[in-house]
């Protein structure tokens, strides 16, 4: 088993930080609560306003893909689209 990190950078547009960071926490609860491949998920703020890093540990590819394809990440994912600026960046990364 090769663990499988991920940097998810997100920009957010101006006024709706607070908006996206409450949908973000519920997004955050349910995938701790379905996602046993999922072992880390956690939302940061970076030094630059509006910019958000999300740094996330997965099991395995078939644990990020369920991730992906779970009814919570469809469901309360798509209420962040409206708050953000553009496309989430990813940056994957394996185990050493």
């Amino acid at each position: 088993m090769s663990a499988i990190g991920i940097i998810a950078t997100l920009r957010v547009q101006p006024g709706k930080e607070g908006e996206f960071e409450a949908v973000f926490a519920e997004l955050a609860a349910a995938v701790h609560a379905n996602e046993p491949g999922n072992s880390y998920y956690r939302l940061f703020r970076t030094d630059d306003a509006g910019v958000y890093k999300v740094m996330e540990c997965y099991d395995d590819a078939a644990a990020v893909e369920a991730h992906g394809a779970s009814d919570h990440f469809r469901t309360i994912g798509a209420r962040l689209g409206p708050c953000l600026a553009g496309a989430p960046e990813l940056e994957k990364l394996a185990a050493a």
